[in-house]
């Protein structure tokens, strides 16, 4: 276990200024693997106008996709770090890059003990005074990412993107916001109630429409619109589900090896959900039909790496999954998963509920 002591969510920073996100809990001794998420202009630049974001007189860019891993494979190949059970280098920091680390329960709970210095951060005191009267949560239970954690935060602007700690926590939340969204004067509704939640969204998914999209993301009910009555402004306004310290359980292992096949696209029963709100999603399953691919045995569980499926089945629903095919073998057994994460194929994967059962 690093000393540093972080998990999924938290920041570092480099010493060259990139700023990434530690990403899941499965780490190599001494190193994170990790996502870019934004650099400094001094050595990268976008053309998109979404990725502007300033932090006092420096200016950074927000990577989207995919652009992020090949610009650090391209042009920082000293932030990769070796990935055993893969056999090659992902994206990631050792501990010796790191120049800054920053948390978000840390930064929300300064954020919190300070007066109000815009209306963003006034909106989100009022959120938290409100909701937490509700739900009988503590202010400790949440943390901020996105631009909130990196001081980027447009007060008119940006979101309210939030994390939230542990699986008690999450279900307390859950069951707070589903009575919140029914109450007619709440100031809390679900952000996917309707298909205008997706409006003129730049859709790229070639199996999972947008209606499929929104039924799944409104049952989720981490994804809500906050009305600020003090700005007049309506928030989007996300809970990342995060691990408490003691319910992280690090799977990686040097003498596990993973091996990618080909692909693979299935109908299977989920058996356990347990671990489908964090990052990787993991999902146990038992195959119901191979729809494409190889005729293996003992295909034991989907993993996820796609924010887009984090939380997406329940515990015995019938699910559509199509993504990598991958042989996982330990000192103590062999068995099969199918993998879905950034690659050549990303838009062509799928995990969604199956309407009709087997």
């Amino acid at each position: 276990m690093s000393s540093f002591r972080l998990r999924d969510r938290d920041a570092i920073v480099t010493r060259d200024g990139l700023v990434l996100r530690v990403y899941g809990y499965f780490h190599p001794s001494g190193a994170y693997v990790c996502d870019p998420e934004y650099a400094p202009a001094s050595i990268y630049t976008s053309e998109n106008p979404k990725a502007y974001r300033a932090r006092g007189d420096r200016v950074y860019y927000k990577f989207y996709g995919d652009e992020g891993l090949r610009f650090v494979k391209q042009n920082y190949p000293q932030c990769m770090v070796w990935y055993e059970p893969l056999q090659r280098s992902l994206v990631g920091v050792k501990e010796g890059q790191i120049a800054e680390t920053r948390r978000p329960d840390k930064t929300l709970q300064i954020i919190l003990d300070k007066k109000p210095t815009d209306t963003l951060i006034q909106a989100l005191h009022a959120l938290f005074n409100h909701f937490l009267s509700r739900s009988g949560l503590l202010g400790s239970d949440f943390g901020v990412f996105g631009s909130l954690l990196h001081n980027f935060h447009h007060p008119m602007f940006s979101d309210l993107d939030l994390t939230i700690y542990g699986v008690e926590q999450l279900s307390r939340l859950r069951e707070t916001l589903s009575t919140l969204y029914r109450e007619s004067d709440s100031s809390l509704r679900n952000e996917f109630e309707t298909l205008k939640s997706v409006r003129g969204k730049h859709w790229k998914f070639l199996n999972y429409s947008l209606k499929e999209y929104v039924w799944h993301q409104k049952r989720k009910e981490v994804y809500a619109l906050f009305h600020n009555k003090e700005s007049g402004r309506t928030i989007k306004t996300e809970f990342e589900p995060i691990k408490r310290w003691e319910e992280i359980r690090s799977e990686y292992n040097a003498h596990v090896r993973i091996l990618r096949g080909g692909w693979m696209k299935l109908l299977a029963r989920v058996t356990n959900d347990d671990e489908a709100p964090f990052m990787p999603s993991v999902y146990r399953v038992e195959p119901v039909r191979i729809l494409e691919g190889e005729r293996v045995d003992n295909i034991q569980r989907v993993v996820s790496y796609v924010e887009e499926f984090r939380l997406q089945a329940q515990r015995d629903e019938f699910v559509v999954v199509e993504g990598n095919l991958e042989r996982v073998t330990t000192p103590r057994q062999s068995f099969h998963q199918v993998t879905l994460t950034y690659g050549p194929r990303y838009y062509e994967q799928v995990l969604k509920v199956a309407r009709k059962s087997a």
